[in-house]
């Protein structure tokens, strides 16, 4: 069985900063990791590689630092990575993004199935997974908690949906995305870190792969973010001692202030 994990290299969570003029994520100079919930689809990927022997690589699309990102998932047990980085790509929404790693994935040679994660800590979008789906025309199954079986031609997996959760049977090859339920990471060995250190990481562009420039970066990317703006927040409210007061008088403030700001 051959596997495909797409990964992504995200800030930290806390240094998450915008361009206000292009309206894309400012990256340099700030740390950046693993996109958290990619673990626990290149865990889940590395738990099928031990039951059924199989090859598991990683995919990754970014800046020439998200290498890094490739030799981590190495460390845990991937078995190799492809990094895509092009000046022509950067700026590039979910659209485009999806478009450029599908491609990319068509020149990795046959595969049973492709693994993400739910979304990036950083967009929270959740779109990548799905249209790699759509421009590869792979069966999906989104919000995977388990997975139920696997046979030579199928995946029987249980998704969670609202209300619950439900069976699906996927035939082979397909795409999933899963949710943290799904595993609980490793942690990089010694001689998984040794291993990644060495390992050639292929570097594909724009040139090296059969795509269209117009659907490539900022200008090819459909979606427009108009405006920035951070949430202020506004706190009219009144504070009362319930101690001081007591519950009537506080009760009889609360009222007052609902119906002074129209909400009874």
């Amino acid at each position: 069985m051959n596997i495909i994990v797409p990964i992504k290299q995200v800030p930290e969570t806390g240094n998450v900063k915008m361009d206000p003029e292009t309206g894309t994520m400012i990256r340099e100079g700030v740390e950046s990791i693993v996109n958290p919930l990619d673990l626990y689809s290149i865990e889940c990927a590395l738990q099928l590689k031990e039951r059924f022997s199989s090859t598991v690589k990683v995919v990754s699309m970014g800046p020439p630092k998200a290498e890094k990102a490739i030799r981590e998932a190495l460390s845990m047990g991937c078995d190799d990575g492809i990094l895509l980085t092009d000046r022509r790509f950067a700026g590039s929404d979910t659209w485009s993004t999806s478009y450029v790693l599908a491609e990319a994935i068509k020149t990795m040679g046959d595969y049973d199935m492709i693994i993400a994660g739910i979304r990036a800590t950083d967009g929270d979008t959740g779109q990548v997974g799905p249209e790699i789906a759509a421009f590869l025309d792979l069966p999906l199954a989104t919000f995977v908690s388990k997975i139920v079986e696997i046979t030579d031609d199928s995946i029987t997996v249980e998704r969670l949906i609202e209300g619950g959760y439900e069976t699906v049977q996927l035939p082979i090859p397909c795409l999933i995305t899963v949710l943290k339920e799904i595993s609980y990471p490793r942690l990089p060995t010694l001689r998984g870190k040794q291993t990644a250190r060495t390992k050639e990481i292929p570097i594909m562009g724009k040139d090296d792969l059969d795509v269209n420039e117009d659907y490539l970066g900022l200008k090819g990317s459909p979606t427009r973010v108009v405006k920035i703006a951070s949430p202020k927040v506004v706190r009219n409210g009144v504070f009362v001692d319930v101690k001081k007061v007591g519950v009537k008088k506080a009760v009889e403030d609360l009222i007052h202030f609902l119906e002074k700001k129209d909400f009874v």
